[in-house]
This record gives structure tokens, C-alpha cells and sequence, in this order.
């Protein structure tokens, strides 16, 4: 992009800046509000970049930027905008662009944003650019941290960020094509910063404790330092090669010469010896050519081996998801000097700084403190520095922060993350490619260590490099990761070079773990094991049971019963267990599971064994009599078989079952697998370990690598080779390679030249060659075989012989004729035995007692004797359900009668039925036998009964709610009552349902008049602080909330918001925050809501009360007789009217129970009293309450089943009030929620005193 094509505005603004003169630079008086406007600019910049592209064609920065940070850093101002400029301008073009553009014109741009970032690297590389920001850098640091101020930070953070940048940027391979060993432009970056001493800050910021927040930046800007750089190269820098670097080399070359020299005698013996002028025609026979006629060859025989039928032809373009994965970038030899340079900072590096940065690293990116994918640097700098340390000296200590079984799991958890990214983020598979290598590199650099301290002559350190490996093999993780990416290996995705490492890295690991094992008898390792489970499908079409089959069942069982007289074998008297003791749900629960276990043993015909779990049923759970009373008689036992037998069960969707190995029938019916791990520990062995890496999946990457064998390194063809000699000569799998591309590849390598530099490849290759001709000589389908990769079933059958035409892989089990008949006079034998499961009856009995449950079972429906397997599996744990009995049918009917004219029809049928139900079952019963038409008609008479009928209140709770407000709507306790049986069909599942009582036992609440009181005593307080303003706003602020609540007929919390000062510091008091908690506001609940809130559970009632206990002291004073003593008012005169006697009787005896209950704890507390005196004085209060208490609530019924009060009447702490009525009168019915009540508040009384 040319100057002229700038915008005018920012051209005009880039002149504000200043002019350089000579080596002078000028600036203008605008020169800060222009460096500030470029800033804006670029902050607006649209998608293509073109601010930032006109500013590197006008080479802003070379020009300006710099000269001004050099010439006038004394301007702190102008210096901290021109850093922020400069670290916005050299920012990754990835990093604006998001990604390399797809686009062809966004692709031009990328490209362009990219050459102006390697024209600002190049100004970078100066020594006074890198003085100047590490003298500032260095001043900034020398600052105290109550000293050093946030713009402080900013610049500190923006220098590195710079720093960053700049050696981030790539360098550009058509300008610096140097060789090895002379200078590139990084390398002279590199320079600059060591004689700026910019390197030392660095050493400085990651090993001083009050710099670890810079920690992320200091490791990212070394990261980028050593980027061209390999260990070993470092290492040896500087000094003189050892002389087995030098026959090294000498072999190289030698090898080198060798092949020159081969190729020469090969290209010699190709010619003849007289020249020919003609090169000759030549009929290839057995090569056909485009017609059926053979090839005729017009050249001379010597280029004959290069022929090919594709010459000629256009290439044929791979498409790109299937091109192989290219390696990211090679490695070079910086000059002589940056080495040593480098050398020597690593050193330092290692001494002062590793440990604690690593640790600090560590830290941030477990807590999540880093950006996204900074855990490639940690891995990184952990592979690299740890390879220095091990070249140069090999010292533990300098490492140790890395060296432990935690990074191993941290590695080992990123590799595995990687992988799953790289599957599922197929864009960006390249990327989760290269962090996945720098994870393997991290791995390898692991297990060198170790391996290089297991050679120390320091026992220390070799004792603990046995505890790393010990802990290394003894986790399956570990052991297996090196399976599992070889396994999964795709060169499309992973380069070469992850191949190469990954080769080498497993012929380490099995090294170690070899060497490990030869010192050791026995080998205890973790093992994992698949446990399998079989869930059936749920079928499409179940099978229903009609009634001619059922009845056809019934009749076929009922016989079978009556012909044994209802008696029952030993086994099935003493060995059935009508519950599971291995399940999670209790035994008190699985009465119900066991009827689906009898109703399938009638399904089944088996009348002995459903007549045998029914009595053990009965014996596990005789309440109820649910399995009939224990004087049942055999006729009876044959009814309620009947009613299991024709009864709709609700069974559940999925049936789990855990089979054994032996009793899963695969073929016999549908299932899926499920899958759950286990882990055990195993005895290891190495060699039962290295049978797994012979698989043609694992084998095909090694052989992909050998296909460049020229090009690999010794030690690389090495490792191939062993990994292919373990599988084929210790194995003995040599036939795994039987295959026409690796004979392919043998054959290239034995006629290669040079091939006398590759004696292993040439020997094994030799070997394997030798066993396949030697296989073919007694197989002739052998050379069929070379066509395909074979797993080791296949190789087995090559080496062993084939299985014959129609045998099956699995070798089928063979039954003689003897057997089969023994089989069946066995089955007919036992099978009227009545035993619960005749295969496990049958399978101690055969003369082959190696038979299985499986194998039995599948004889016994390949020979007819059952129809199908379902027959005979084992007997699985039923549902829950209870039935009805005649018996208990008819008991309901009489109750019905006799009650049903009564207040509480529901209540006194529960309270009466022998057989315990829940109210939901026993309202369904009903209806079922049309007692009553819908279940409104079996809602409890309501009458005005005083308050504190809702089971389980407590005795605070009863005086709390004497002064509540009746309900607006009767229809409202229609649609309660409804409510409470929906409620309860939810309960179907369980007999008998125990609620907890309203709040918790030795919780106590306090009364509406000592709330009241103590309320008022409250606000004569605050009163006397000068806060009746605020008192009056928040008794205004109830009343209005309880005005709207009636209005709306909706609640919602309403919050309390001061507008006045006097309010809102009212708001602040601690003594008004008590009253606020006293009368029920709320706080606010976390950081989000700022106000107090009235809660939308306070009704309107108390809304109201609690405003009216806000009145002045002398307000609440004065009273008529239509209040009373809590300041509530009330009418008793229209109250007594309108309850009548009967109310008046129930109230009375309820707070006469309440009383004797608190009377009984305050003669508990003072043993002194005379209990006469106690006895007079609660009688006095009893009758002065149950006169004074007028106000009416229609209190919400409690949905406590009335099975409590059926247990409450068992108590042996019941108290008998009503010896006057008569049994089944309404005067009981009315009367006995209020003894119960007494009953109940008494026992929970000696609860708390106990």
C-alpha cells in the first residue's frame, strides 16, 4: 500500500507527530494528542485492518514511535502512549484476524499485516530500543509496592506485552535464507536484549516473591526466546566435541560414502560394455498394455525398473482433509555467540528461577487464573529446560518442582483433553495437534529423567526415581497411554515428527518397565476391569396376558396345588428369600417387590414355588396381613394366589441384572450392554503386556515410519525395530507382517545401496522374509494372505491350520447322545419338584460336571424340553403393590355404613380398618366399589372449630394462631381438600405414611402476645432514640402492603426502600433492624438485593396485627372489651353465636391439654410446689382460657395422614376424655382431634424434657 492512498485524517495526523532529522527526532507541540488519536484509530478499524496497514506502509513506527521512546523517554506521558500504540500496532496477526482468513482477499491482507510486523522485528533488533525499556522496566521494579501506583503495573505489564510481541513475530523465509550458524534477525533480537541486560529482569521478575503476578507474562517472552533453539545444541555450545560426537559423525559420513559409491557400481553394471546406437524394443511379457496385447518396451532394459503406467499422466490432486499432516517448522543453528548467550541463561535459569515459576505456573493454570491454552507454555518450558538440565549434568534438584507423580497426571490428563478436541474441533484439529506433541514432548522428557536418575551413582536419587516408577506402573493410565495413541494415530491430523516422538517414546517406557520387572518376583499393578451388565430393549410389542391364558394358567395351577395337598418340599420351605438383602432399598420397603415375584412364578406354572414365596412372605411381613392372617387356611392361600394371578401389576420400564459369563444367552435374545469399571489390583506380567501391541492397528504406525527409514536417525530405526522384533521373534507373531506393503518396503530396503548402514532393518527384514517362505512351503494359501492385515485370530489360523467350512470362531459345544438323554430324564425327574430353579438343581447331577448354566440352558431349548430362556431364568425382584383380600372388601363396606353420616367419614374408616392403607389407597377402594361417586363426598364436614386442629402444632404454634384471621373463601378449602388426596396418590407406593410435626422438637416459637409484647417494648425504645418517623413509615408500609395483597389477591415480596434521610439511616440502626426481624422482614439475601423485604408468606391478617403492634404505648393501652389481652381485637359475643356449644366444648378441652402440658414443665422445674396448688391454679387458667378465647381461624387442614392418630391411639401416654360418649357417635368424631391433639402436644413435651 503506498503512502498517497492513506486517509487525509490520519495522514495529518501521523505529521502531527514530528520529523526526524538526520538522527534527531523533532517532535510537534501535538505530538501526544496524536499518538492518543492513533490509538482511537485503531480502536475503529475495520475487519480488513486498514488502519493498521496504512500505518505499517508509512512505517509509522520505524519513524516515529521508536525515535520518540529513545530521544524522549523523559516525557512520561508521551512514553506510556507511544508503549500503548506500539503494543496495540505489533500484536499476532492471528490474534487480529482471529485465524488465518479462508477468503482470498482477507488472506492478502493477513499476509500484508504479517510483512509490516517483520519490518517493525527488524527495528526492534537495536540496542538503544532495548536500553530504554529496560531501564524504565528496571526503575519500575525498584519500586515498593506501596510506592508503585496502578499506572505503574499498566507499564510494567505493557513492556513485557511489547517484549512479547515482538519476538512472537515469524520470521519470513524468502528474506533470511542463512544457513547455520550466521545471524538472522531473532538472533540479533536476541542480542539486543542480552546487552540491554533485559534478560536479567527477566531471571529477576520470575524469582522474586513480590513479582509473582508477571509470572505467565515472564515464562510466555522466554517460551519465545528459545523458539530456534534445541537443548542438545545449547548444551554442547561452546565446547569440544567428545570423540564420540566425532566417530558420530565419521559413521555418517562414511555411510554417506558408501551409498554414493553403491549406486555408482549399480549405475555401471547397468551398461553394457559396447555402446549401442540403438536403444532396442522389448516385449514385456505378462504386462499387458491398453489392449490385451503384452507392453512393448522402447527404451533400454536399465530404465526399465522405473517404468510405471501412471508416467505421463497428470498428478492426481489429493483432497485437502486427506493430505498428510506437514510438520510446523524445522529447527536452525543460531550464531556462536546467541548460544552461548542462551547457554548461559539457561543455567542461570535452572539455578535460580525453574522451581518457583513452574510452581506458580502450576498454580494459576489448576485454578484457572491463565488464559485459555497457556498450559502449552508450562509444558513447554517443563520438556525444554528439563532436556538442558539432563544434558548438562543431569541435577534432580533443579527440576524437582516437575518431577513428580503430579505432573505425570497433569500431562497425562492434557494429552487425553487434546485428543477429544482434536476429534471433536475438526477446524482446528491442526492446532490440538501440535499442544497434544508439546504434551507427548513434555512426557518424554519425563520418563528420560527418570530414567536418567535410575543411572545415578547416588543412591538417593535412585531410590527415588524407583518410588517415581514404581507409582508410574502401577497406575493403568500410565501404562496404557502409549497403546492408546498408537492406536489411535492419523497421519491426516498428526505429523511425522508426533509419529517419530511417540515410537521413541514407547520403546523407553517398555525399557523402563522391563528393567523394572526383572528385579521383581511378583508385580502388583491396578487393574481396571469392564464389568458387564445386560439391560434388555424395551420391546415393541409387549405380549399382554389375555383372559382364556390367564384362566388357563389358573386352572393348570390350582390342580398342580391341590394334587400336592398344599404342602411344600424342604427347599422350597426353607430356601426361598422373598426379599433382596443385597439391595439398596431396605428390607421394610421390598414387601411390594415380592408380589411381582409370585405373580411371574404363576405366569410361569411353577404353583409350589408361588405358593412358597407367599408364606415367606408372610412370615418377613406379617402386618397387615397383606399375604393373608397367620391362621390362614389352604383355601384362602389358593384365593389370594388367584387375585396376585389376575391382578394388573405395574412393572417398571427397565430391569436391570448383573449376569455371569456363563449366564449370558447372546444369541438367545435381544440386550445391551452397559458398561461399569472396577478396580482391582493384578500380578503383572511383561510379557501378557506386550502381547497387546500385536495388533495391526498398532503395528501400521511403525511400519508408516519405517517407510522412512533413509531419512530417520539410527536411534529412531532402532526403536521400530525392536518394537517389530518383540512382536514378531518374542511373540512368535512374525506372521503380523506377513503383508504385501511391508514385504514391499523388506525388499526396498535389501536392494537399497546404502543398505549396509542398516544392518538391523537388513537382518530382521531377512528373518521375517525367511519364516514367510518357510509358512509357504506347507501353506499354499499363504501368498493369498499377503493381501490383507491379519489380527491374531487370523494369524493363528495361517500357522495352525484353518477351521473348517461352516464351524463357527467360537468352538460349539458338542452334546453325545448319552448326554442328551441323561439331560432329559434329569429335566423329567425334577421338573415337578416344585425347586425354585431347576439349572441349578440339574447342574451338580450331569456326569460332566464341566458343563455351565449357559451351556445347559441352551441344550434345554435346542432339545424342546422348554420353549424359550425366559423360562428358565432366575427369579428377579418384584414392584411394589398391595391388594385387597374379600375379607378386607367387606370390612370397608361396613365401616362405609356405619360412618358414613359422620363429620369424618376418611378419618374414622382409617382409624378402624385392620389392615393399614394410606388414605389414597383406601379413597381409590371406594370409589372402585362405588361407594361413593366422586371424592368430594368423603371431605371432612367442616365446622368452626377452634384453631390448633392441624396435626402436629405445636403448643407455641396453637396460641400463635388463636388471633389469626378467618379464611375470605370457603371454596378455597374444597380445593385444599382436593389438594391434600392429590398429594397423597403420590403416596401410592407406601402402606403407612409417618409426617414429621410442624417444626422441630425443642424449637420454640413465641406467642402472639409475648411477641406482641416484646414488640412493643421494642418500639418504646426506638421512640425514645428519636425514631418514631421511621416506626410510622414502616407501619404505614405494612398497612399499604396489606391493602394491595387484598386488592390484587396476589403476593410478592415488597421491598422496603427509604426515601428520607431519617429513614434510611433508621434502615441502618442496629436497634430497627431487630424490630424489622421481630415483626418477620426479611434481610437481604446476598450481594444482589440491597433493601429489606416484606415476605410474600406474611398473609394479610398479619400484616395488619403487625402494624397495629407498631401504635404508640398508649394507644395499644387504651381498649374496650372487644380486645383482648394481645391486643388483637376480637368478638366473642358474635364468635360464640356462631359457633355454638359444641365449638366452644373443643376449644376448651384443647387449651385445657396445652395448659396441663405447660404446668407439667414448670412442676418439672421446681419440685418445691404443692402439687394441689399447681393442680387448682391450672384448673383456674384452664377455664379462664377456654372462656376467653373467641377468635375464629379456619387454619388449613394438615395433610399428616390419619394413620398418626391411629398411632397416637395405641400411646400408651393417651389420655381418656371422653368415657361419656358412646362408640361411633358424631360427638366422638367432633371430640377426637382435640384429644388427640392434647395427647400429641403432651408426649411431644416429655420429648423435649427427656
Amino acid at each position: 500500500m503506498d503512502l498517497y492512498m492513506m486517509n487525509c485524517e490520519l495522514l495529518a495526523t501521523c505529521s502531527a507527530l514530528g520529523y526526524l532529522e538526520g538522527e534527531t527526532y523533532h517532535k510537534e507541540p501535538d505530538c501526544l494528542e496524536s499518538v492518543k488519536d492513533l490509538i482511537r484509530y485503531l480502536r475503529h478499524e475495520d475487519d480488513s485492518r486498514d488502519i493498521r496497514q496504512q500505518l505499517g506502509a508509512a512505517q509509522i513506527l520505524q519513524n516515529d514511535l521508536l525515535p520518540i521512546i529513545t530521544q524522549h523517554g523523559q516525557d512520561k506521558s508521551l512514553f506510556d502512549a507511544c508503549i500503548r500504540l506500539m503494543v496495540n500496532l505489533t500484536q499476532p496477526a492471528l490474534l487480529c484476524f482471529g485465524k488465518i482468513p479462508d477468503d482470498p482477499a482477507f488472506r492478502h491482507h493477513f499476509l500484508q499485516v504479517v510483512s509490516y510486523l517483520q519490518g517493525y522485528k527488524e527495528a526492534f533488533a537495536n540496542e538503544k530500543v532495548f536500553t530504554v525499556l529496560s531501564e524504565t522496566l528496571y526503575n519500575l521494579l525498584q519500586l515498593d509496592w506501596e510506592q508503585r501506583q496502578e499506572e505503574d503495573n499498566l507499564l510494567i505489564e505493557r513492556i513485557l506485552l511489547l517484549v512479547r510481541n515482538v519476538l512472537h513475530v515469524p520470521a519470513d523465509p524468502y528474506e533470511e535464507k542463512n544457513v547455520d550458524d550466521d545471524a538472522s534477525v531473532h538472533d540479533k533480537l536476541l542480542w539486543a536484549i542480552h546487552m540491554s541486560g533485559m534478560d536479567d529482569l527477566l531471571k529477576f521478575l520470575a524469582s522474586a516473591q513480590s513479582e509473582q503476578q508477571w509470572s505467565m507474562h515472564v515464562l510466555e517472552v522466554i517460551s519465545l526466546m528459545f523458539r530456534e533453539q534445541t537443548p542438545e545444541l545449547l548444551v554442547s555450545a561452546g565446547q569440544a566435541r567428545s570423540a564420540q560426537e566425532k566417530q558420530k559423525d565419521t559413521n555418517e559420513l562414511e555411510a554417506l560414502r558408501q551409498k554414493e559409491l553403491a549406486e555408482k557400481h549399480s549405475r555401471t553394471m547397468q551398461r553394457g560394455t559396447r555402446h549401442s546406437r540403438f536403444r532396442g524394443s522389448y516385449v514385456v511379457q505378462g504386462l499387458k498394455s491398453i489392449s490385451e496385447k503384452d507392453l512393448i518396451f522402447h527404451q533400454g532394459l536399465h530404465n526399465f525398473k522405473n517404468y510405471s503406467h501412471d508416467a505421463g499422466k497428470a498428478t492426481r490432486r489429493v483432497p485437502k482433509r486427506k493430505q498428510v499432516a506437514r510438520d510446523a517448522k524445522s529447527q536452525r543453528r543460531s550464531v556462536l555467540n546467541v548460544r552461548l548467550f542462551l547457554r548461559e541463561f539457561c543455567a542461570d535459569f535452572l539455578d535460580n528461577c525453574y522451581n518457583r515459576l513452574m510452581y506458580l505456573v502450576k498454580e494459576s493454570l489448576i485454578r484457572e487464573h491463565a488464559q485459555q491454552h497457556d498450559e502449552t507454555y508450562y509444558l513447554w518450558a517443563l520438556s525444554f529446560f528439563m532436556a538442558f538440565n539432563r544434558g548438562n549434568g543431569c541435577k534432580p534438584e533443579l527440576v524437582s518442582e516437575t518431577l513428580s507423580v503430579r505432573t505425570f497426571h497433569f500431562i497425562e490428563k492434557n494429552i487425553t483433553n487434546y485428543y477429544e478436541m482434536m476429534l471433536t474441533d475438526k477446524k482446528e484439529a491442526t492446532s490440538w495437534s501440535r499442544r497434544m506433541h508439546l504434551a507427548l514432548k513434555a512426557y518424554q522428557e519425563l520418563l528420560l529423567t527418570v530414567n536418567e536418575m535410575d543411572r545415578s551413582k547416588d543412591e538417593n536419587i535412585r531410590q527415588s526415581a524407583s518410588v517415581i516408577k514404581s507409582n508410574i506402573f502401577y497406575l493403568m493410565e500410565y501404562r496404557e497411554i502409549f497403546l492408546t495413541l498408537l492406536r489411535k494415530f492419523d497421519e491426516k491430523m498428526q505429523p511425522r515428527s508426533f509419529l517419530q516422538d511417540l515410537v521413541e517414546s514407547t520403546h523407553l517406557f517398555l525399557r523402563m518397565l522391563e528393567r523394572f520387572c526383572k528385579g521383581r518376583n511378583n508385580l502388583l499393578v491396578q487393574k481396571k476391569k469392564v464389568k458387564r451388565k445386560k439391560q434388555k430393549k424395551k420391546s415393541s410389542s409387549q405380549t399382554e396376558n389375555t383372559p382364556e391364558a390367564l384362566e388357563e394358567t389358573w386352572t393348570v395351577v390350582s390342580k398342580e396345588l391341590w394334587t400336592s395337598g398344599f404342602e411344600l418340599s424342604k427347599a422350597l420351605t426353607e430356601g426361598v428369600v422373598p426379599f433382596d438383602a443385597a439391595s439398596e432399598i431396605p428390607v421394610t420397603e421390598q414387601r411390594t417387590e415380592a408380589m411381582i415375584r409370585i405373580q411371574d412364578a404363576l405366569f410361569a406354572r411353577t404353583g409350589p414355588e408361588a405358593l412358597g414365596l407367599l408364606r415367606a412372605a408372610r412370615e418377613v411381613w406379617p402386618e397387615g396381613d397383606v399375604f393373608g392372617s397367620a391362621e390362614v387356611q389352604p383355601e384362602e392361600e389358593l384365593e389370594l394366589l388367584k387375585q396376585i394371578l389376575l391382578a394388573e401389576l405395574p412393572r417398571p420400564a427397565h430391569t436391570e441384572a448383573a449376569m455371569d459369563e456363563d449366564e449370558e444367552v447372546e444369541d438367545l435374545e435381544e440386550e445391551e450392554e452397559l458398561e461399569s469399571v472396577r478396580v482391582s489390583e493384578t500380578e503383572f506380567n511383561f510379557l501378557d503386556f506386550i502381547k497387546r501391541f500385536a495388533n495391526p492397528n498398532i503395528i501400521r504406525p511403525y511400519l508408516l515410519l519405517l517407510r522412512s527409514y533413509a531419512s530417520n536417525t539410527p536411534h529412531t530405526n532402532h526403536c521400530i525395530v525392536r518394537m517389530l522384533h518383540r512382536v514378531a521373534v518374542d511373540l512368535k507373531m512374525d506372521a503380523l507382517l506377513f503383508q504385501l506393503s511391508v514385504f514391499y518396503l523388506f525388499n526396498k530396503i535389501l536392494t537399497d545401496p546404502a543398505a549396509a548402514a542398516y544392518k538391523e532393518l537388513v537382518t530382521f527384514s531377512k528373518y521375517v522374509l525367511n519364516r514367510f517362505f518357510a509358512l509357504a512351503a506347507r501353506n499354499n494359501k499363504a501368498f493369498v494372505e499377503l493381501l490383507f492385515w491379519k489380527n491374531v485370530g487370523a494369524v493363528r489360523e495361517m500357522t495352525e491350520g484353518y477351521r473348517k467350512e461352516g464351524e463357527d470362531a467360537k468352538k460349539k459345544v458338542t452334546w453325545t447322545p448319552e448326554e442328551e438323554e441323561e439331560l432329559r430324564q434329569l429335566y423329567e425327574e425334577h421338573k415337578d419338584s416344585e425347586v425354585p430353579d431347576i439349572v441349578e438343581t440339574l447342574l451338580p447331577l450331569l456326569t460332566n460336571t464341566n458343563r455351565t448354566r449357559r451351556q445347559v440352558v441352551t441344550q434345554m431349548v435346542s432339545m424342546g424340553l422348554v420353549d424359550s430362556v425366559k423360562d428358565l431364568k432366575k427369579e428377579k425382584k418384584g414392584t411394589r403393590i398391595v391388594l385387597w383380600t374379600e375379607d378386607q372388601e367387606q370390612e370397608l363396606q361396613m365401616l362405609f355404613e356405619e360412618y358414613k353420616d359422620s363429620d369424618d367419614v376418611l378419618g374414622n374408616i382409617l382409624k378402624r380398618l385392620t389392615a393399614k392403607r394410606s388414605k389414597a389407597r383406601v379413597v381409590d377402594k371406594i370409589l372402585s366399589l362405588g361407594l361413593v361417586s366422586e371424592r368430594r363426598e368423603l371431605y371432612k364436614k367442616r365446622r368452626r372449630n377452634a384453631p390448633g386442629k392441624s396435626t402436629g402444632m405445636s403448643e407455641e404454634d396453637f396460641f400463635a394462631n388463636v388471633s389469626q384471621a378467618p379464611e375470605e373463601d370457603a371454596m378455597d378449602r374444597d380445593e385444599e381438600e382436593d389438594d391434600d388426596l392429590e398429594e397423597d396418590d403420590y403416596e401410592e407406593e407406601r402402606e403407612e405414611v409417618v409426617r414429621p410435626v410442624q417444626g422441630k422438637k425443642g424449637r420454640r416459637r413465641e406467642s402472639a402476645a409475648e411477641r406482641n409484647v416484646s414488640v412493643g417494648a421494642v418500639v418504646q425504645d426506638l421512640r425514645r432514640e428519636g425514631l418514631s418517623g421511621p416506626v410510622l413509615w414502616l407501619q404505614n408500609c405494612l398497612n399499604r402492603a396489606a391493602d394491595d395483597r387484598e386488592e390484587d389477591g396476589v403476593s410478592h415480596p415488597l421491598p422496603l426502600v427509604p426515601l428520607t434521610e431519617d429513614n434510611e439511616d433508621a434502615m441502618e440502626n442496629k436497634s430497627f433492624q431487630r424490630l424489622l426481624r421481630k415483626i418477620g422482614i426479611r434481610p437481604p439475601a446476598d450481594e444482589q438485593e440491597s433493601f429489606w423485604r416484606i415476605p410474600a408468606t406474611m398473609s394479610i391478617y398479619q400484616l395488619r396485627t403487625m402494624a397495629s403492634s407498631l401504635n404508640p404505648p398508649e394507644e395499644s393501652e387504651v381498649g374496650g372489651e372487644g380486645e383482648s389481652e394481645t391486643g388483637v381485637p376480637v368478638n366473642l359475643e358474635a364468635e360464640q353465636h356462631e359457633e355454638g356449644s359444641d365449638g366452644q366444648e373443643l376449644r376448651a378441652q384443647a387449651i385445657r391439654a396445652l395448659l396441663l402440658a405447660r404446668q407439667r414443665k414448670r412442676s418439672s422445674a421446681d419440685t418445691k410446689k404443692d402439687p394441689s396448688v399447681e393442680e387448682a391454679s391450672f384448673e383456674s387458667e384452664a377455664q379462664s382460657a377456654g372462656a376467653g378465647v373467641g377468635s375464629k381461624t379456619s387454619v388449613k387442614r394438615s395433610r399428616v395422614l390419619d394413620s398418626d392418630d391411629e398411632r397416637d391411639d395405641d400411646s400408651p401416654s393417651k389420655i381418656n376424655t371422653d368415657t361419656e360418649h358412646g362408640d361411633g357417635s358424631d360427638e366422638e368424631a367432633r371430640s377426637a382431634p382435640a384429644k388427640r391433639r392434647r395427647q400429641r402436644v403432651l408426649s411431644d413435651d416429655e420429648d423435649e424434657e427427656d
